[in-house]
């Protein structure tokens, strides 16, 4: 039901609530005190992070992109620039190389994308876990992206998924 209606969002919506939500992001106490940053590169219908990337790198951030190294687990690799990305295991834009590499616990703000979410911290991911893997060790430094024409209240968890507590939209 969520996937068809993040699929029915309009183009125009998803642009100009992206562009709502990169602004929300980069005026973030928790952005702009932040030295690394943990970010997903956004495809298809999710909140566009291709600003909030480019503005971190501009700002002189250390970045960081996940890249999936296995079917359950993804690792956070530092890159330098949009050119150090290619397309990943799943499609996804990823670093090209493992090279400097942090964990959960030691980024400053780290950007989670979801297909929904309710505003107390439940989250609705695309299914495989890989956020709630890693960050079962922290989410305290945690933000999700969300639309806000896919916030809900009623989004099922289960023990294994991990409350985000700051939930960023349009």
């Amino acid at each position: 039901m969520m996937k068809r209606r993040r699929d029915e969002l309009s183009d125009e919506y998803i642009v100009e609530a992206s562009r709502i939500i990169e602004g929300r992001v980069l005026a973030l106490d928790a952005y702009k005190r932040a030295r690394s940053i943990f970010v997903y590169v956004s495809t298809g219908k999710e909140p566009s992070t291709i600003g909030i990337i480019k503005q971190a790198l501009s700002d002189g951030k250390e970045l960081y992109i996940p890249k999936c190294i296995s079917k359950t687990e993804m690792i956070a690799v530092r890159i330098t620039g949009i050119d150090d990305l290619v397309p990943g295991r799943l499609g996804i834009p990823e670093p090209a190389a493992i090279t400097e590499t942090k964990t959960a616990n030691e980024l400053d703000l780290i950007i989670v994308p979801c297909i929904a979410a309710s505003h107390d911290g439940k989250r609705l991911g695309h299914g495989a876990g890989y956020y709630d893997r890693f960050l079962e060790s922290s989410s305290a430094n945690a933000i999700c992206l969300c639309f806000g024409e896919m916030i809900d209240p009623d989004i099922p968890v289960t023990e294994h998924d991990v409350i985000i507590p700051d939930t960023i939209s349009d």
